[in-house]
């Protein structure tokens, strides 16, 4: 009895002296994000992309129509984050925005994460707050969050016009920054017509006819969705682009993309189809074999379950539900960024 008490004095005295350090890291995640959230929407980037010089506290609250002390508070925050510079001038404070800042937090950068951390911060960020709902009932919580019926995913995902609109915006953004890495990772040039199924902005079509000038693409999306790229994204200058209006589910026809990773397609792998001698072309997030990671790829599939009605998958499993609908010599490709990309033939 005496040896288990030591025992036990001895683990207590081990836990004390530990520090959660990474515990407590996670528990404060969310503080990191609405701060760059919430420094974006007062515009506090913007501001200090249009000054030549480094701003005071007192400027940039005048600028951003904030209160003086929420703004010290904010801008130290966002210097020790590492997206401010500091400069010290006679014992005040200046601030100018990083390169990284400037380059992906400012709203007129071409490759802007502005519109994406809007959507984070007004749509998903409310998703989130009943991730524990969703892991009990496996769905996605729209109707908790905003008041609207997740039966029909897209009527949900797309409420109003402009909700439409700021997910467009966010696509948009993403695909600024990747979508090259993805369209380059196979040798896509054989393919002279590609059809980008749930194309949405237009923005991976546009990588497409540039890294291959003799190819056309076709946006299959939504009536309204097609609507709304060509008016806000899509120009007359983008020649080799065209649309085709309909609902790929409905209609039974292929899925690639954007269809197959936001709806569970386990046991429906027929409407995978595609012409003999034709290829389909995923551009996933894709899971370690594993299961171990990465974990942002674990932490989307999971945004998956509180926004949408699919999740992310191995290489493997894309195979596999390629190679139940006759394709064939499947591989993929790890980009190093956020979406990978995987290949399946089908021959003639």
């Amino acid at each position: 009895m005496a040896e288990s008490q030591e025992t036990g004095s001895s683990e207590g005295t081990h836990a004390a002296d530990m520090y959660p350090r990474k515990i407590l890291e996670y528990m404060e995640g969310f503080l990191i994000s609405k701060t760059v959230f919430s420094a974006c929407e007062l515009g506090v980037f913007d501001v200090l992309l249009a000054s030549e010089r480094p701003l005071s506290a007192e400027e940039i609250s005048q600028a951003i129509g904030a209160s003086l002390d929420g703004t010290q508070r904010l801008l130290a925050a966002c210097s020790g984050l590492q997206l401010l510079n500091t400069h010290q001038d006679n014992g005040q404070v200046f601030y100018s925005n990083t390169e990284q800042a400037r380059v992906y937090l400012t709203r007129s950068s071409p490759v802007s994460l502005y519109q994406s951390i809007q959507y984070s911060s007004r749509t998903i960020y409310l998703c989130w707050h009943y991730l524990t709902d969703a892991v009990r009932e496996g769905r996605n919580q729209y109707e908790k969050a905003f008041g609207v019926t997740s039966n029909d995913l897209f009527q949900a995902l797309y409420r109003s016009d402009e909700e439409m609109l700021k997910f467009m915006q966010l696509m948009n953004s993403i695909w600024n920054i990747c979508a090259k890495d993805v369209v380059t990772a196979f040798d896509l040039s054989p393919f002279k017509i590609i059809c980008d199924l749930g194309g949405c902005s237009g923005a991976l079509a546009k990588q497409c006819t540039s890294a291959y000038p003799e190819c056309s693409v076709t946006i299959f999306d939504l009536p309204k969705v097609v609507q709304t790229s060509r008016k806000h994204f899509v120009t007359e200058a983008d020649q080799r682009i065209s649309f085709h209006e309909g609902d790929a589910i409905a209609s039974g026809r292929n899925l690639l993309t954007f269809m197959i990773k936001r709806n569970n397609y386990t046991n429906k792998a027929d409407l995978l189809v595609r012409p003999a001698g034709g290829a389909v072309f995923l551009v996933e997030a894709l899971l370690h074999e594993d299961g171990s990671g990465p974990v942002t790829v674990q932490l989307y599939s999971l945004n998956m379950l509180v926004q949408t009605e699919g999740k992310e998958r191995t290489a493997a499993q894309y195979a596999a539900l390629l190679a139940a609908v006759g394709f064939n010599d499947i591989q993929h490709r790890l980009t190093g960024k956020i979406y990978d990309a995987v290949l399946g033939h089908k021959e003639m």
